[in-house]
């Protein structure tokens, strides 16, 4: 029987599995702090356990921390992409992006998907497997640590009592203008990385679970964003569970034949199906839905490509993220133009009083940028 990868269980469950073992429920809290308070990648760095504890971990467990096989760095310095490899031979990409006030782990909830977007690079490799809900922590934690090393704290901080063992990243995070310490700490996920996560819900909502924890890292629901195609069981399920995240739901089209033609995916929950569901999650959760539009040029950024969506969306609590294509292999299509994107901006805005947003680019150059990722890009 393969060692227990501590990262799947909740804090609960890390405390079942301390009884069952044996130990006392006490140690429940300082095991989860080493977890994810103090970054912990070994038991050896656990010096404040108990010793039989310690040595019942190392012979029974695991921190599923996943090797970096790779790490490339945009010529702007605000986006590190990682690969990183799992236990099973498998890797996914993992991109660490900074905003001004803020900095962002973009995790992967599969290897590979099932869904097949045309523009996305992901869809062009196909479905290999789900990952579990411990590779979808071990992504964000991955991030944190790298953040704590650029600050300088190094691996040894929060109650390690042994210094690291790695030497430092060979691609330094560019400081921010404010220098902030806003920068040093990851404060928001999104599961838009490979993958739909919808598609592996059970492992998605367990690592939202952990993620979420007062006591670990401590993202508030605000803090967590989780990005579909549009899976219509997994909408009215995130309803009726009143998941506390973010919900964007890719439309990329306002048709049913517009979307068949990019996310072939609608064919199984058609366009009329996909908004009843939506409206069905806003009004049992009280939250607005970000609907995400891939800008493309001549296919869908005319003005009455904004028109229509503007009628989809009207009377629904939305707000429309526009992004311009970025570029993959696998499809031709050309980003739109500056112009044509402040045209679908406005007419949201001036005729249908729809919020919107243009989508800052992040590590365009190391396909790093939404829809690009792909293991051996």
């Amino acid at each position: 029987m393969p060692p227990l990868n501590l990262h799947e269980l909740t804090r609960e469950d890390l405390r079942q599995q301390l009884v069952r073992w044996g130990f006392s429920s006490a140690h429940t809290k300082l095991l989860w702090n080493r977890l994810y308070l103090g970054l912990a990648e070994s038991f050896a760095e656990m010096a404040d356990l108990p010793p039989r504890l310690r040595t019942h971990l190392e012979a029974e467990a695991t921190i599923g921390r996943p090797a970096t096989v790779r790490e490339t760095a945009s010529s702007d310095g605000f986006t590190r992409k990682f690969l990183l490899g799992l236990a099973d031979g498998h890797a996914v990409e993992t991109v660490l992006m900074r905003y001004h006030g803020r900095v962002t782990a973009c995790v992967s909830s599969q290897v590979g998907c099932a869904m097949g977007c045309v523009f996305c690079a992901t869809g062009q490799m196909g479905y290999t497997r789900h990952l579990t809900a411990g590779e979808i922590v071990a992504q964000a934690l991955h991030v944190a640590r790298e953040l704590r090393q650029a600050k300088g704290e190094g691996r040894g901080a929060k109650g390690s009592q042994s210094p690291s063992r790695l030497p430092p990243s060979p691609i330094a995070l560019r400081p921010t203008p404010e220098h902030d310490v806003s920068q040093h700490r990851l404060r928001n996920v999104v599961l838009m990385g490979m993958g739909e996560p919808l598609h592996n819900y059970e492992a998605v909502m367990q690592a939202v679970d952990i993620l979420h924890d007062p006591a670990g890292l401590a993202l508030g629901a605000g803090q967590v964003t989780l990005s579909t195609v549009g899976v219509v069981p997994g909408i009215l399920r995130l309803a009726a569970e009143k998941r506390p995240l973010h919900l964007a739901v890719s439309l990329h089209a306002a048709t049913q034949a517009g979307r068949e033609a990019l996310v072939p995916v609608a064919r199984k929950w058609p366009l009329d199906e996909l908004m009843a569901a939506c409206r069905t999650y806003s009004t049992a959760t009280g939250r607005r839905i970000f609907y995400e539009w891939t800008l493309i040029e001549g296919k869908n950024d005319a003005a009455e490509d904004a028109r229509a969506v503007g009628r989809l969306l009207q009377r629904l609590p939305a707000q429309v993220n526009l992004i311009p294509l970025n570029p993959t292999a696998g499809y031709s299509g050309e980003p739109s133009r500056s112009e044509s994107a402040k045209r679908f901006q406005r007419i949201l805005r001036d005729e249908f009083k729809l919020p919107s947003t243009v989508r800052q680019r992040r590590g365009i150059d190391i396909a790093a940028g939404c829809g690009q990722l792909a293991v051996g890009q």
